[in-house]
């Protein structure tokens, strides 16, 4: 379940180098890949009039290894070729291929399967012509798109459509590891179905991983026989004024759902009644100024700030009083944008337990013109990381969690069903929950994403923020039960 590395185009050229050099072909791996396409294909269709679209590379060439494939399985499949092949490995595939070989696009037959194998995750230049015609129509056909590699025009390492013209996929099957275009928005839309197809190839490790259970089960802050509340983590979230105080309840209940033992509200003293009115297992301590929160939370072990908490002096004040805890902060929503005017004050007061939990619009005032610049949100976030030298979790149906240290992790159970209020507050309390019961900010960040956006999922249609916190138990259920 994840936790596999996210490969760069370099990074897999040097696989593919490394196990030609150990003595396997490039025919060879063209073959396996090939043949590992067709057989998911046949996995999940009967026999059907096929059209198998081939470019003149290397993608093309597994095209051609599939059309054999098939055509020996008894399927009705036909090639229709952009151009002859031009690599040593395609042109060998396409020897071997006795079927029938058309011109792109220049079938009257009506094809049930598509087999687009164009391009690869190398192209650079945008679909033209035929191809980006062919590319337009895949939204709208009857029958299924099976890509391979990635929907040709979608680039590797963006997942970018190149000119914003691509194949759009019901099945993406690639070879041997996830790459970015499979992992972030819109490349991961188009793939439809991803497969990842082993070809024995060389493990190569990376810095980036996908998120899941397999990156920090092993750490994951399970009590024993012998533990209690105190020894189960620490936990303050800091409420708003009167009028705003739901989010930070929020990620109080979803604190003391994750597992920290003791969870508590800092109130203003004008909050203290309606906080009052509707917590339980939370406890309630008022505060009135920047120091007297410093005080509450002088033997804390991790602070949510910024739900609901106001764009004011005294969040600003409040928050940088946290920092000279030693507590971990989670720091989110008006606690990050209340420092849009010099973010280097918030950075200067962080260290890298702490994390920042933007959506895109929040971490461009943190960080003005980082993701427009970058070539896509994992460089963002990374560089972003390093600038505050802190975790930073960039939201997003992709989400991006980077460590200063570089390493990062992008998460894959994204649901659809998490965008309504209050999410974003519950998210912070599993984080923060989760850091107070020990785990490493980081795998505490990845963790609770993870469980988040596997609660959204698990609920679907009419989920509400007050409802994730009671699907976190069922979740966390499952995880005890595979540690």
């Amino acid at each position: 379940m994840s936790g596999a590395p996210i490969l760069t185009l370099k990074e897999m050229a040097a696989v593919d180098a490394e196990a030609v050099g150990h003595g396997t072909s490039t025919e060879a791996l063209m073959t396996r890949a090939g043949l590992s396409v067709a057989d998911e294909i046949c996995e999940r269709f009967s026999p059907r009039p096929t059209a198998v679209l081939c470019g003149p590379g290397n993608n093309g060439g597994d095209g051609y290894v599939v059309a054999r494939s098939l055509l020996e399985s008894g399927w009705p499949v036909w090639v229709e070729a952009l151009s002859r092949p031009t690599s040593p490995a395609a042109i060998h595939a396409a020897a071997l291929w006795t079927g029938p070989t058309h011109s792109l696009g220049q079938v009257h037959e009506i094809a049930e399967l598509t087999v687009d194998a164009l391009f690869g995750a190398g192209l650079t230049r945008p679909l033209d012509g035929v191809a980006a015609r062919m590319a337009r129509a895949s939204e709208f056909r009857a029958g299924p798109v099976v890509a391979i590699d990635v929907p040709s025009g979608v680039f590797g390492d963006t997942a970018r459509a190149l000119g914003d013209v691509a194949f759009w996929a019901d099945l993406t099957v690639t070879f041997h590891a996830k790459k970015i275009a499979h992992v972030l928005t819109p490349g991961l839309i188009r793939c439809g179905e991803l497969v990842v197809a082993d070809l024995g190839l060389p493990a190569k490790g990376s810095n980036l991983m996908e998120n899941g259970p397999d990156l920090w089960r092993s750490h994951f802050p399970w009590p024993s026989a012998a533990s209690h509340k105190h020894e189960r983590g620490r936990m303050v979230v800091v409420s708003g004024e009167p009028w705003n105080t739901g989010a930070a309840r929020l990620a109080a209940r979803a604190g003391l759902r994750v597992g920290a033992g003791v969870v508590t509200l800092a109130s203003p003293p004008e909050s203290l009644a309606i906080n009052a009115g509707h917590l339980e297992a939370v406890m309630l301590r008022p505060f009135e100024t920047e120091t007297e929160l410093e005080q509450l939370c002088a033997n804390v072990d991790a602070v949510v700030i910024g739900p609901a908490a106001g764009v004011s002096d005294s969040t600003l004040l409040n928050t940088l009083a946290l920092a000279r805890t030693g507590a971990a902060l989670v720091i989110d929503a008006d606690a990050i944008t209340v420092f849009k005017d010099d973010p280097e004050e918030l950075f200067s007061a962080l260290d890298v337990d702490d994390v920042l939990t933007p959506h895109p619009g929040e971490f461009e005032r943190l960080f003005p013109g980082l993701l427009t610049a970058a070539p896509e949100r994992i460089t963002a976030a990374c560089r972003a990381a390093v600038q505050a030298d802190a975790v930073v979790l960039l939201k997003g149906f992709d989400t991006v969690i980077a460590h200063p240290d570089g390493r990062a992790a992008v998460n894959t159970n994204g649901s659809p069903w998490l965008a309504t209020a209050g999410s974003g507050d519950v998210l912070a309390g599993f984080i923060a929950g989760l850091i107070a019961q020990g785990m490493d900010s980081f795998e505490a960040a990845c963790a609770a994403v993870w469980i988040h956006a596997e609660a959204g999922e698990v609920f679907g249609p009419g989920l509400i923020a007050e409802d994730l916190p009671t699907l976190a138990p069922s979740i966390l259920r499952k995880l005890y039960t595979s540690r």
